[in-house]
């Protein structure tokens, strides 16, 4: 399995990464630990998480995605064969990437996470009141001090990355290795956008709702299909002539292939260019291996072209 580089930087991760989302939502502790073995035994690094996962559930404590991941990481004992990623200002404040603001957030994360450094540390929303010198500048005290490997930028567009670049290269800061944009079969533009900027600069780029919030499971078919599912409701946007006709294309490629549509569908992502590896999430261990195969399937240059046409 090829093991691709995140941007310039030294970290380097299989074209997989483990979205932890559901953890304290739809994954109790429990099944959590077993889907993070059953992960990290199909030979896969990365996590993903955030210190607004999943705060949308009533009753949840902060960052119980971070927690249940933390608890994970001290009871095997493998924090140095694993890649933590998390981010903050999860709650798209204004003033959530100031300095301040930063170094709370993040020995908060460390201290959930139970670890003493972050792999990957994502600006998860752009912060309209903090400057890129100013978020950069708190991303270098961390870098130096060996809290934060490596710095990344979640929903930013090509000029903001450009923006934060440029600051990056005039005060000697460290830039963004990595994007978490948005993209799959059907969610294109934001990906597009930022495309040639990522591969001309050498950025790496990890897609989030790599599989359109459970849409391209094939899962969802009908309104009434939305209730199979806690998250459901987050597919019912794909449900229109675009997404009946990716659900074909993806249809006819699964059969050829002995596939799954969500397999299909993750093959397509590792295949474009400018792709570092998906974020895909599971609620269960057979899910956990079915997104495996995903990323290990080659569609072939005729599949690869069909299912980009019937999204285009």
């Amino acid at each position: 399995m090829n093991r691709r580089p995140l941007g310039r930087s030294e970290l380097v991760i299989e074209p997989l990464v483990l979205g932890g989302n559901v953890f304290g939502w739809t994954v109790d502790e429990t099944l959590g630990f077993s889907i993070l073995d059953a992960y990290v035994d199909e030979g896969f690094t990365a996590i993903d998480t955030a210190e607004g996962y999943p705060n949308w559930v009533p009753g949840n404590p902060p960052g119980m995605s971070e927690t249940i991941i933390g608890k994970w990481l001290k009871a095997r004992g493998n924090r140095e064969k694993v890649h933590i990623f998390t981010k903050v200002n999860s709650g798209r404040d204004p003033k959530g990437l100031s300095g301040q603001a930063i170094k709370t957030a993040v020995e908060a994360s460390l201290k959930r996470l139970q670890t003493d450094y972050i792999d990957l540390y994502f600006s998860h929303w752009p912060a309209a009141e903090n400057t890129h010198e100013e978020t950069l500048a708190a991303y270098d005290i961390l870098v130096r001090s060996g809290k934060v490997r490596v710095i990344g930028a979640s929903n930013y567009n090509s000029k903001m990355m450009k923006d934060a670049q440029d600051t990056s290269i005039v005060k000697s800061l460290p830039r963004y290795e990595v994007t978490q944009p948005l993209y799959n079969l059907y969610d294109r533009k934001e990906f597009d956008e930022l495309r040639s900027f990522l591969i001309e600069n050498e950025v790496g780029a990890i897609t989030y709702f790599s599989l359109a919030a459970g849409f391209l499971t094939g899962k969802y078919r009908s309104k009434d299909d939305l209730g199979k599912s806690p998250r459901g409701g987050g597919a019912e946007k794909y449900l229109n002539e675009k997404g009946f006709k990716i659900l074909e294309a993806l249809d006819g490629v699964a059969k050829e292939l002995d596939a799954a549509p969500s397999e299909v569908a993750l093959a397509w992502l590792v295949a474009q260019p400018g792709v570092s590896a998906p974020i895909a999430s599971a609620t269960t261990l057979e899910q956990v291996k079915s997104l495996a195969r995903g990323v290990r399937l080659d569609l072939g240059e005729d599949a690869n072209k069909r299912l980009t046409d019937a999204g285009a």
